[in-house]
């Protein structure tokens, strides 16, 4: 059962990734992995202490960064580097592809790939076009982007959507939310962004405790 929150599902329901069979929804169901992901950072307060928390749990996680943040904080983006976590392209500004052409989607890509070396990339909000699907480009090739990254854009979203970003969610609310949706192979969305810190401080530990004690791991989408 899907349960909506305002104007989004915390579980992606079948029909939707029907309807989008080409972006990745969920990982296969391989063992007790659940793939943590992160949104909208680099922050100065929130990745340092997701990071922390990571650490602790041994755990790896996607973080899905924006290029202006990146710019601003590139010594928090090398450390989740340095940690063995994976990032993805999330634009420059965190756009919507709704309300803007493709060409100005294309090149918010493009932009935030001169600081950010990978070929995952999820679009903000979850909004993007069909033609923007279609023609999603590739990497650009070094020196437009860090050396090394080759390749088409994955699109990845999510099974999951902890609901963090929702300023009227209460905290317990958002670790409900995780906890009750999530399974092996789910990709579950967390934000470490000012607007999301009270419930994503809250409910990332709960969570990482609720699924260590169960036997579960956490990885890196690759």
């Amino acid at each position: 059962m899907e349960y909506l929150y305002g104007m989004y599902l915390v579980k992606t329901p079948w029909w939707l990734r029907a309807i989008y069979p080409s972006l990745v929804w969920k990982l296969p169901a391989r063992e007790k992995v659940i793939y943590l992901s992160f949104d909208d950072g680099p922050h100065e307060t929130a990745t340092p202490f997701v990071l922390d928390l990571l650490k602790g749990y041994d755990a790896k996680a996607s973080f899905f960064c924006i290029g202006k943040n990146v710019r601003m904080y590139p010594a928090i983006y090398q450390r989740i580097l340095d940690e063995g976590h994976t990032v993805g392209n999330h634009t420059e500004h965190h756009i919507n592809g709704w309300k803007n052409t493709d060409a100005v989607y294309f090149s918010e890509i493009y932009q935030a790939a001169e600081v950010i070396g990978s070929t995952l990339f999820r679009p903000p909000y979850g909004r993007i076009k069909r033609s923007q699907i279609r023609k999603m480009p590739d990497v650009p090739p070094y020196p437009f982007s860090p050396k090394g990254i080759t390749g088409r854009y994955q699109i990845i979203m999510w099974d999951v959507l902890s609901g963090d970003f929702d300023l009227q969610l209460s905290p317990e609310a958002c670790c409900s939310n995780v906890i009750r949706h999530t399974a092996p192979g789910s990709i579950v969305v967390f934000h470490d962004s000012t607007k999301a810190w009270d419930r994503m401080s809250y409910a990332l530990p709960g969570v990482l405790e609720y699924f260590t004690a169960k036997g579960y791991r956490f990885e890196a989408i690759r």
